[in-house]
């Protein structure tokens, strides 16, 4: 419809369709479109604006679309467009027979698009930290797959450096201890102990080199007992991946392309070390090569770029990672342009805020973590306390799918860059502005179906149109904007939006009864069971039988 509109209004303006700006009024009375083309062009022509709008409209009136209702001008010059019954009732229908394709477009269709996240490091905890781009990137990779694009999931983790030598010399002197808390004691002596700081630089080589039999039985030990923890989390947090990536494996890579440019004048040798100077395009000057020849972080973020490239090409390569690395990942890709500027253009930089806890900061370095397993854990219980004799009997997987839908709920409904904290009590809400609440409306929803058992059909339709019906047609272009603009908080502001909407309805309309519309407003019960259940799964969210 948007296009439709933008379309007629080009034609009765003179512009292209392109200059026309249309927007959804915030209140309902002012229509459910909008433009200010009219102010635009009164500017740019030094006209009366009303007098523009009143020409334009008295276009658009001579061959009005059968979806539009009426065409009204307010203000100084605002033309605002109010669809039709028929508009509405059709948009339902189209509902109903698409189901699960719903809102699904071919923006990205035959594309190629990696989407990289969650990257935990073997040898530490999977903390909260790592849910942020877990779930931010396993929903940015539904959207982009809803779009027609083929996606691969990928997983960056560093198995190698510096970390992992702590780890494993904490391991060395505690045996009894967990890995996350050897790499704590590892860290809190590096800080400490000169001795025991020089003793982890030695391991970290020997770690590279693999020259020490003991250190390699430990080191695959260590590796495989957190991938394999992991995978537990993966799962039950509902993704997967088809790419791993390992910093072992792009290290060499990377030190390799790094010395190959450095004859070119990319790099340069400084103290010791490989540098590349970020000033240039207005950046900082960064260590790619460090004193003793081993390749660092940015280094690797080079290999891993071929690498990626290598095993899957692509039109565009996704990582989603922390904020705290947005001036450094600019100076790799200023690094990675000169080396391969093609591949650096198909490189896209998603980064995320912090996600903590009312009691503040953590730090894996002291010990100070909370993991991913733990919230989780915590959330569960409390949805259990809040449901109670509700969910009596339904099994651990219903509980455990409710805690998932709260936690991802406050990190996917802002904006990808904002820190949140997390709030226990809001976030296992039924009122209201949580994954529960939303997961709540669509079983409701669906129970109404299963008592009914029929969708209904759209014969005797009301002359009223419902505010579910005003808000349910715009689910495509919430979904193609959140995926142009990798911002899944567009789909969750708009489904709490709508399922508020079916609540309120709910509330005053008895949908199974012995009228004739009776039938209309199963279909439209359908429509909304069935949007809400696609914008969940867009955002990771399962969507229960019942609650």
């Amino acid at each position: 419809m948007e296009d439709t509109l933008r379309k007629s209004i080009s034609m009765a303006a003179g512009v292209t369709p392109e200059e026309v700006h249309l927007e959804h009024p915030s209140e309902k009375e002012h229509g459910d479109y909008a433009t200010n083309l009219a102010l635009v062009l009164a500017k740019e022509r030094k006209e009366n604006p009303r007098a523009v709008a009143e020409q334009i409209v008295a276009a658009l009136q001579k061959s009005k679309h059968e979806h539009i209702d009426r065409i009204e001008i307010a203000g100084p010059g605002f033309i605002n467009f109010y669809l039709s019954r028929k508009f509405f009732t059709e948009s339902i229908v189209t509902i109903l027979a698409q189901g699960d394709d719903w809102g699904r477009n071919t923006e990205n269709a035959g594309k190629k698009i990696m989407v990289e996240y969650t990257d935990p490091n073997p040898f530490k905890e999977f903390h909260i930290g790592h849910l942020m781009p877990n779930v931010i990137g396993e929903s940015l990779s539904r959207l982009i797959e809803f779009s027609g694009a083929e996606v691969k999931r990928a997983n960056y983790q560093g198995d190698v450096g510096l970390h992992v030598a702590k780890a494993i010399w904490g391991k060395q002197k505690y045996p009894e201890k967990s890995w996350g808390e050897a790499y704590a004691l590892g860290a809190t002596e590096y800080d400490s102990n000169e001795t025991a700081k020089k003793e982890m630089h030695a391991l970290n080589k020997t770690i590279y080199e693999q020259t020490d039999a003991k250190v390699n039985a430990l080191y695959d030990a260590g590796r495989k007992e957190s991938l394999e923890n992991f995978e537990k989390l993966y799962r039950v947090l509902g993704t997967s991946f088809d790419f791993y990536f390992f910093e072992s494996e792009t290290a060499p890579i990377g030190k390799k392309i790094i010395e190959e440019n450095l004859a070119k004048g990319i790099f340069e040798k400084s103290d010791g070390a490989v540098i590349f100077r970020g000033e240039q395009d207005g950046l900082h000057t960064r260590v790619f090569l460090n004193s003793e020849g081993l390749p660092t972080y940015e280094a690797k973020e080079i290999g891993l770029a071929f690498l990626k490239e290598e095993r899957y090409p692509t039109d565009i390569s996704i990582s989603v990672t922390g904020n705290e690395i947005v001036e450094y990942f600019k100076v790799v890709l200023s690094a990675l342009r000169r080396i391969d500027v093609k591949l650096a253009g198909k490189i896209v930089h998603i980064p995320h805020g912090m996600l903590r806890l009312p009691s503040g900061k953590m730090s894996s370095r002291t010990g100070d973590v909370v993991t991913a397993e733990s919230l989780i854990d915590e959330v569960s219980k409390k949805v259990e306390e809040k449901t109670g004799e509700r969910v009596a009997g339904k099994g651990q997987e219903t509980i455990e799918s409710i805690a998932i839908g709260a936690i991802k709920y406050p990190i996917l409904k802002q904006g990808t860059g904002s820190d949140i904290i997390f709030d226990f009590e809001k976030s296992v809400s039924f009122e209201g502005d949580s994954g529960p609440y939303l997961q709540y409306a669509a079983t409701r929803a669906h129970s109404i179906l299963e008592k009914a058992g029929s969708a209904g059909n759209v014969k005797h339709v009301p002359k009223k149109v419902t505010e579910i019906e005003r808000l349910l047609y715009r689910f495509p272009e919430i979904v193609e904007r959140a995926t142009r603009e990798y911002e899944p908080h567009y789909v969750a502001t708009f489904l709490t939006e709508l399922a508020g909407a079916f609540n309120s309805w709910y509330a005053k309309e008895k949908i199974i009864d012995d009228t004739p519309e009776s039938s209309y407003k199963l279909a439209l019960t359908k429509a909304f069971y069935q949007t809400m259940k696609n914008g969940l799964w867009l955002l990771g969210i399962k969507t229960p039988e019942r609650m």
